[in-house]
């Protein structure tokens, strides 16, 4: 009597899904540099910030415990925890080269954003760099990769779902204390996304090929 156990081999990426990270790549590089031509000259807020600004202070000014929960998700000890519970599933599982990628990935983009991106667009806001928003860029950074090495189609879609619930409420909550203006969330989005689908063009060969599945082992008969 025989006994077999064979683990299933990670699909293959499929041509949709190959097309479409050049395309994101392509579309965040536009709205990061787009965004910027709106700045005034001499700082501050742009006419789209100042309408959303002024309707957020006005509805939630006088609950300001509110801006406490809606930025919650995009705080360090939030996100770097559930980096570290990504890329342990996958380490559980012996899927090697996603976890990798869900480790130095984010890390990468928001080093970039931080000492890259900031000081080149050098929009000051209360005496720090402003754009692109680095609690988004962290947040959107982990997310993104998560849902790119992600074999699944439901948790891609989960994913793509409640960021665009959470987002909304983050700005929210940092436009009401002061920390960003919601261009600067909309940028840090971009740069995110743009980056963190360039970062995984050369690991795509490794998670489509299925060169970091587990190996399947057979058992020897016995009689």
């Amino acid at each position: 009597m025989s006994r077999s156990t064979t683990l299933a081999a990670t699909p293959a990426d499929s041509w949709p899904r190959r097309a479409a990270l050049p395309a994101m790549i392509v579309a965040g590089v536009i709205v990061t540099l787009v965004v910027p031509l709106s700045f005034p000259s001499g700082g501050g807020s742009t006419r789209v910030d100042s309408t959303l600004e002024h309707h957020i202070h006005a509805a939630l000014d006088a609950h300001r415990w509110a801006y406490s929960v809606l930025v919650f998700p995009s705080n360090s000890y939030v996100v770097l925890p559930l980096l570290l519970a990504f890329a342990a599933w996958f380490a559980y599982r012996r899927l090697w080269w996603r976890a990798g990628f869900l480790l130095i990935a984010p890390e990468v983009v928001v080093a970039v954003n931080t000492y890259a991106l900031k000081p080149f667009w050098d929009r000051k806001l209360d005496h720090y760099l402003a754009y692109p928003s680095g609690h988004t860029v962290q947040l959107v950074a982990v997310m993104a990769a998560f849902a790119l090495v992600s074999e699944s189609t439901r948790v891609r879609t989960v994913t793509t779902v409640v960021m665009i619930v959470v987002l909304p409420a983050v700005m929210i909550g940092m436009v009401g204390f002061g920390y960003h203006h919601p261009t600067d969330v909309l940028g840090g989005t971009a740069a995110a996304l743009a980056l963190v689908c360039a970062l995984y063009l050369p690991f795509r060969y490794f998670t489509a090929s299925g060169a970091d599945a587990p190996v399947s082992t057979t058992a020897s008969p016995r009689g």
